[in-house]
């Protein structure tokens, strides 16, 4: 498994290209402008290797500013847990509150499942159902190599926030605690914003996580 990161917008959003046995996804398509979509568009061009799924973690803006245009240029649909369905399809709304200029996504082709699983090339991911910073953000777990990627509900040292339409810091936590700390010490942890941490490192040392415990 190839994973390529990207860090995109005026948001500083992660965008990661993953690719097994010449298949690729995008989690989160967080380009924005004309370079960053190029950006990607030429590294996929290199690697050969066609795009087969575009997922999101979750539908705030600042993870869905690519989604028109890649699913256009690569033929491929966007997949979104059903609760994240409305803020899609709200992406404008969501723009004129930044002042952000932003394509209007399309309609999601498939809603993603709890507890389903993720297949491309020689790749299995568990999906795990992580609310609390947004009400349909989900988790791609690989337990084979050990890596999650956890959208905005775990950081290198910090949180998502809660403070955004129909947040809830109880239930951050309660995902956090149940969902991804017991996926081990070992885990690679690959955030929608900032760099990669471990499980581990957050479990000692993330200031959120050391309250409440």
């Amino acid at each position: 498994m190839i994973i390529k990161s990207f860090t995109f917008n005026p948001f500083s959003t992660n965008c990661y290209v993953v690719t097994s046995d010449d298949q690729t996804v995008i989690i989160d398509p967080s380009c924005h402008s004309h370079s960053e979509y190029d950006e990607v568009l030429n590294y996929i061009g290199q690697l050969g290797s066609p795009v087969t799924r575009i997922l999101l973690t979750h539908a705030h803006i600042d993870h869905i500013f690519g989604c028109a245009h890649l699913a256009k240029k690569l033929d491929v649909g966007i997949e979104v847990h059903a609760s994240e369905a409305i803020l899609l399809e709200r992406g404008e709304m969501q723009a004129q509150m930044f002042g952000i200029e932003l394509e209007p996504p399309p309609a999601p082709i498939r809603l993603i499942e709890p507890g389903e699983t993720i297949q491309f090339g020689s790749v299995s991911w568990e999906v795990l159902h992580t609310p609390g910073h947004s009400p349909g953000s989900v988790s791609f777990v690989d337990r084979e190599s050990e890596v999650v990627f956890s959208g905005d509900v775990l950081f290198l040292g910090s949180i998502g926030r809660t403070d955004l339409w129909q947040g809830s810091l109880p239930l951050l936590m309660e995902s956090i605690f149940q969902q991804l700390l017991p996926l081990g010490d070992e885990f690679r942890v690959l955030s929608g914003h900032g760099p990669e941490t471990t499980i581990g490192r957050e479990r000692q040392s993330n200031p959120f996580l050391l309250e409440s415990t």
